[in-house]
C-alpha cells in the first residue's frame, strides 16, 4: 500500500511539474505576442495557422511522398496478415515570425527537394496569403528555406542609424534587405571597384553614405571625395562628411586631374613598396590597417570628370584634354589599385559609355542600378542579362514608392536582386563624420613613415595635361 502511495505521489509531482511547464510556456509566449509589434503579431497569427495546416497543405501541394515499407513496429503490431497501410510522409517545417512574414526550415525528402519546393512557391503564397514565397537552399544539406512575406519590403522605407563602432569585417557591404525581407551583404574584398547608376533623387548617395557612415570609424579605411555637383567641399551632398576625407574635389576638371594624378603617384609608390613593407603582394593577405589603410575613392557624377567636350575653342579642348586624362588616370587606378588597398566607387545617372568610359565600366566588378528610364541606361549599368529578367529591370522602378531600391546581380546565383536600401539621415553623416574626423589621415604620409621616402610631393604644380588633337 505505501509503494502504492509513493508511485501515486510521483505521478502527482510529474503532473504537476508538466502543468507548470506548459503554464510556463504560454506566459512567454503571452509575453512575446504582446512586446512584438502590430506587424509581427500578425506574423505570429499566421506562423500558428501555417503549422497546423501544414501537413495537409503539403500533400495538396505535391510536397509529400508514400511509404509503402512498413516500420519494424507496425510489421511487429500486424498479426491478422494483412499489409500495413502505406505511411505518407510530409516535410518536418519550423516556422519563426518576423515583421515581413515568416521563415520556414522544411527538411528534404525522396523526390521532395529544392526544386519540388520552387515549383510550389506560388501555391503556398497564396495558401499563406503572402504576397510572394521564396525557396532557396537551407543551412545545413538536406534542408529549404521558405520565406514568405506578407508586406513587401521593397515598398517599406527603411532609416540606418550608424553606430559609430567599428566594422566587425573590412570590406563588407551591408546594402540592405532584398524582396523576401533577407539581409543583403556584399563582400568587397579584392573588389578594385564599383558603379552605381540611377536618376536624380533615387538613392544613389544615400546608398554610398551609409558604407562611409560604416567604415568611417575605422583608422583602416580613408576617403577622397570627387563631387562633381559642387564646387566647394562645404556644399552638396557630401559637405557633412568631408571632414572624415584626407581629400575634397569638386567639379573644377583641373583640380580634379591633379588630385586624381597624386592618387595614381600612391599607387605606384604603394606597388613599389608593398613587399617590403607589408612582407605579402597583395594587400588582402593581411588586410588593411592604420599604417596600411584601405583607399576608398568615392566619385560621384563621374561624368562630370569624363566627358568629352566637343568644341575647337581653346577652353573645351583643355576641358576635352582634362576629361581624357582623368578617365586615364580613373582606369589606372582601377585596374592596378586593387592589390595594394584602392576601392574606387563611381556613381552616375546613366553608366553608358558617355558617362563612365567602358574601359573603365567593364573592369568593375561590383554594379548597382537605381531607377533608370530606359532599357538601354538599365543594360549599361547591369549587364545585357537583364534583357533576361524583365521583372527585375531598373526601368520598373521610377514610381516614388521605389525611391531608394537598387537592381544587382545576385552574389553566386543566376539572375538579379532587387534591393531596399535605407535612409541614412544628414544629421547623422554629420556626427559619424566629426566623432571620426581625428582618424583621418593621408596614406601618402603614412608611407613615407613606413619608408622614409617621400611619396607625393603636394606642393609641385602639375604640368598642363597634353593637347587634344582636333
Amino acid at each position: 500500500m505505501n509503494e502504492l502511495n509513493e508511485a501515486f505521489g510521483w505521478l502527482r509531482r510529474a503532473m504537476w511539474l508538466g502543468i507548470g511547464l506548459i503554464a510556463l510556456w504560454a506566459v512567454v509566449w503571452v509575453v512575446r505576442y504582446l512586446r512584438a509589434s502590430p506587424m509581427e503579431r500578425i506574423s505570429i497569427r499566421q506562423a500558428i495557422r501555417i503549422r497546423w495546416g501544414w501537413k495537409r497543405l503539403a500533400q495538396m501541394c505535391r510536397l509529400s511522398v508514400t511509404d509503402k515499407m512498413p516500420t519494424p513496429l507496425a510489421s511487429l503490431a500486424n498479426t491478422d496478415g494483412t499489409p500495413p497501410k502505406p505511411r505518407v510522409l510530409v516535410p518536418a517545417l519550423k516556422v519563426t515570425p518576423d515583421a515581413f512574414g515568416v521563415m520556414a526550415w522544411a527538411n528534404c525528402l525522396p523526390k521532395v527537394g529544392l526544386a519540388e519546393f520552387q515549383k510550389a512557391a506560388p501555391y503556398l503564397a497564396d495558401a499563406w496569403r503572402m504576397t510572394r514565397v521564396s525557396a532557396l537552399p537551407g543551412d545545413r544539406p538536406g534542408q529549404v528555406l521558405l520565406r514568405g512575406v506578407r508586406v513587401d519590403p521593397l515598398i517599406v522605407p527603411t532609416v540606418h542609424v550608424p553606430t559609430g563602432r567599428p566594422p566587425e569585417e573590412y570590406a563588407k557591404w551591408d546594402l540592405g534587405v532584398d524582396e523576401f525581407g533577407m539581409p543583403v551583404v556584399v563582400p568587397l574584398r579584392e573588389v578594385p571597384g564599383m558603379a552605381v547608376g540611377g536618376l536624380p533623387g533615387f538613392g544613389k548617395t544615400s546608398c554610398v553614405n551609409r558604407l562611409v557612415c560604416d567604415w568611417a570609424p575605422s583608422p583602416a579605411v580613408q576617403f577622397v571625395f570627387f563631387d562633381g555637383k559642387v564646387s566647394h567641399a562645404y556644399e552638396g551632398d557630401y559637405s557633412d562628411l568631408a571632414q572624415r576625407a584626407f581629400a575634397f574635389c569638386g567639379d573644377d576638371l583641373e583640380q580634379a586631374n591633379k588630385l586624381l594624378k597624386e592618387l595614381v603617384q600612391l599607387r605606384r609608390a604603394r606597388s613599389a613598396s608593398i613587399r617590403s613593407v607589408l612582407g605579402v603582394k597583395n594587400m588582402w593577405h593581411v588586410g588593411p590597417s592604420a599604417d596600411w589603410p584601405l583607399i576608398v575613392v568615392v566619385i560621384d557624377e563621374a561624368h562630370t570628370y569624363f566627358r568629352d567636350h566637343k568644341g575647337s575653342d581653346p577652353a573645351t579642348r583643355k576641358l576635352a584634354a582634362f576629361a581624357a586624362d582623368n578617365a586615364r588616370l580613373t582606369e589606372d587606378l582601377v585596374k592596378k589599385g586593387r592589390s595594394v588597398g584602392f576601392l574606387t566607387v563611381l556613381t552616375t545617372q546613366k553608366t553608358t559609355g558617355d558617362a563612365i568610359p567602358t574601359f573603365i565600366r567593364d573592369v568593375c566588378p561590383v554594379g548597382l542600378s537605381f531607377a533608370q528610364k530606359t532599357a538601354d541606361a538599365a543594360v549599361a549599368a547591369l549587364g545585357d542579362d537583364i534583357r533576361e529578367w524583365p521583372d527585375a529591370s531598373p526601368v520598373n522602378l521610377q514610381d516614388p514608392a521605389y525611391v531608394g531600391v537598387a537592381v544587382m546581380s545576385q552574389h553566386g546565383r543566376p539572375g538579379f536582386v532587387r534591393i531596399r536600401t535605407p535612409y541614412v539621415a544628414d544629421e547623422d553623416a554629420a556626427r559619424i563624420a566629426e566623432q571620426t574626423a581625428h582618424l583621418t589621415q593621408h596614406p601618402a604620409r603614412l608611407l613615407e613613415n613606413l619608408t622614409g621616402r617621400p611619396v607625393v610631393d603636394l606642393t609641385k604644380p602639375d604640368p598642363e595635361p597634353p593637347a587634344k588633337a582636333a
